[in-house]
């Protein structure tokens, strides 16, 4: 007998929830999209009392350190993640003579071409990427570069502990390549996610890269009659030899201000049920992050689900402090200045040297402010 309202949220989600909180008027759960910020802010409600033994144990080996919990205190758990994967058009992959999804980089630029020479006089291009925002530099480096570097993701190492954002330079050259050589979507610069798959849909566009939401836009969103499927990342030698990022981690939370707390836990524990997570993945909405799910469920049948389940080159990441650093850079971000090399060129090397020397110098500044 607890009924629900939800408010759906897009842009100033985040202004929006500061407000909420200032006013006194925050929701009993919200959507956790900065967790460690919300914890410190104090915002939100640890639930290690309120989770049992059993939850505890379904949840063991995929609660990460400061995207679930903070010193020992559990605020959020994991639901479905983001595999990422290359998307691309069977029918235009036929057409254009080619038999397979590309392995390396430069049979991307190659297969590219291929597809706009054929197709460009009825408005058909090989590649592209929404690049009017971050990700349109975002998505592809953040898929592309894990596969083949073991070390990092967001420009930073793990291992040493810095930013390298030599990491991106192939992916980098790659889709300079095929802004030089006319493959890519014209407009691109302008353009967001959903025009960008408006026009996939309707068989304007070979190639770009995203993620498993795609099924359920393609079902749902932008019904389409094209073939399609979604392959593993290319990489400069044709080799997956590191691990591609799975994005998830955080989902809901409970208010810490919330007058409503054991009834927003029922409610969030029935969002996180096996029964509601199973019939989630199962009806092709999502990829689960919960091995009890995975391990018990039938597999989607979801057209375009198939090549996004998860693999043994898929992987959680630990949190790194991209979020913390961005904000004290000075000077142009790093999606940016990759961008803007893309559309107009540039000395590559130069950028990434720039962009290391700003990142780590910032990164240093958030480290010291603790």
């Amino acid at each position: 007998n607890i009924e629900v309202d939800m408010n759906v949220m897009g842009d100033n989600y985040a202004q929006a929830v500061d407000i909420a909180f200032a006013s006194k008027q925050a929701p009993d759960v919200l959507q956790i999209d900065d967790f460690e910020t919300y914890v410190k802010k104090g915002y939100i409600t640890p639930i290690n009392d309120y989770m049992s033994a059993e939850m505890k144990q379904t949840f063991k080996d995929v609660i990460i350190d400061h995207k679930n919990e903070i010193d020992g205190k559990i605020y959020t758990l994991p639901n479905t993640g983001q595999t990422w994967r290359l998307i691309y058009n069977e029918d235009l992959f036929k057409q254009a003579g080619i038999t397979s999804p590309p392995k390396t980089l430069d049979e991307m630029v190659q297969d590219a071409k291929k597809i706009t020479d054929m197709g460009k006089a009825q408005g058909i291009y090989g590649f592209a990427s929404p690049m009017k925002g971050a990700s349109g530099f975002g998505r592809p480096a953040n898929t592309v570069a894990p596969a083949s570097v073991t070390t990092g993701v967001d420009g930073y190492n793990y291992v040493t502990g810095q930013f390298d954002f030599s990491m991106y330079k192939d992916i980098a050259q790659a889709m300079r390549q095929m802004m030089t050589d006319g493959s890519m979507l014209p407009g691109v610069e302008s353009l967001d996610i959903d025009p960008l798959r408006a026009q996939f849909a309707q068989g304007k566009i070979g190639m770009y890269f995203n993620h498993s939401g795609e099924p359920g836009v393609y079902k749902d969103q932008f019904p389409t009659k094209i073939n399609w499927a979604a392959a593993p990342p290319p990489t400069k030698d044709g080799k997956i030899t590191g691990a591609v990022q799975v994005i998830g981690g955080s989902y809901i939370g409970i208010s810490a201000d919330s007058p409503n707390k054991d009834a927003a836990w029922k409610f969030m524990n029935y969002v996180y049920s096996t029964d509601l997570q199973t019939k989630y993945y199962e009806d092709g909405y999502g990829v689960s992050l919960i091995p009890t799910v995975l391990k018990n469920a039938k597999k989607p049948t979801i057209p375009g689900i198939a090549g996004f389940l998860p693999r043994k080159y898929d992987a959680l990441y630990p949190a790194n402090p991209m979020s913390a650093t961005d904000s004290q850079v000075e000077g142009s971000k790093w999606t940016d200045e990759f961008i803007k090399y893309i559309l107009t060129g540039g000395d590559l090397n130069q950028i990434v040297t720039d962009l290391n020397t700003r990142y780590n110098a910032g990164l240093k500044q958030a480290r010291d402010s603790g």
